[in-house]
């Protein structure tokens, strides 16, 4: 056995104390959903025991779960629509600028998205308060999309400036209008950083929780909301936290998954 060999064997070794370091919190959270309440702090600890679904009645019992969850999509999916149809056009307009300002705007646009949430809370919470809006989720919807959109027109900015002007102007040649060359050669060209957008703003969208939780009332409150203000609060246990967040965890896990690769190259791909 030579040197490589063993230097192989300890980066596989790493990984995998790595990984189970990273995962043995969540696997502990996702089981104890199936674990009766007197398994879940038994001393020695159980790791076999009979799977059962009392804290997903309980959970049912407890929570409008199916209002929650509707609220999660809602203010998800209107957060995505927005901010793609706010962004993406602003990332193309800005890449074929001429302005010598354009890279500048597009670092500016980024920053805006690392503005602490706390700090826009405030005067964004006066606002919906004036236009009527507070308490409901089309407020987390606008603010949501006001940050993410920024994001957008920064990542998209990148895409279109990598795609080369000559063929939009070949689609204009034969006789194509400008929108005509925008939807049907720019936008099909540029589909992995749509889709690397659509990740991005769900993911800041759904694990969201300090805006549902001071912009929405009882009612329109998402699934985020609900289990941080779960925490503490009597006949909730840690079995019962397992099972309410299978719902909040598995839609977005599902769907990274599926995407993974597009959400890989948004990542790499940046301002050039």
């Amino acid at each position: 056995m030579n040197a490589s060999y063993w230097l192989q064997t300890g980066r596989r070794a790493f990984l995998l104390i790595m990984l189970a370091f990273f995962l043995a919190p969540f696997l502990w959270l996702a089981t104890t959903a199936y674990k009766p309440s007197s398994a879940i702090f038994s001393i020695p600890p159980t790791f076999a025991f009979s799977p059962t679904l009392d804290q997903f009645r309980t959970i049912f019992r407890l929570f409008e779960v199916w209002s929650l969850l509707r609220s999660s999509v809602l203010i998800a999916t209107g957060s995505v629509i927005l901010s793609l149809a706010l962004g993406v056009p602003a990332g193309y307009a800005l890449a074929r600028s001429n302005s010598r300002y354009a890279m500048g705007i597009a670092y500016f646009l980024m920053a805006i998205r690392m503005i602490p949430s706390v700090a826009a809370l405030i005067p964004f919470y006066l606002m919906m308060r004036d236009i009527g809006l507070l308490g409901s989720w089309m407020s987390v919807v606008l603010i949501n999309s006001m940050l993410n959109s920024a994001f957008v027109t920064w990542l998209m900015f990148s895409y279109f400036r990598g795609l080369p002007p000559e063929l939009e102007e070949a689609a204009l040649t034969d006789g194509c209008t400008q929108f005509g060359a925008f939807f049907k050669v720019a936008l099909p060209a540029v589909m992995a950083g749509i889709i690397a957008c659509v990740l991005f703003c769900l993911m800041f969208s759904w694990n969201d929780f300090l805006y549902p939780m001071f912009l929405t009332r009882l009612e329109s409150k998402p699934l985020s909301v609900a289990l941080l203000s779960a925490y503490g609060t009597k006949d909730i246990t840690w079995g019962t936290l397992g099972a309410l967040a299978h719902f909040s965890t598995i839609p977005i896990v599902i769907v990274i998954l599926f995407l993974n690769r597009y959400f890989v190259q948004g990542l790499t791909k940046g301002i050039h």
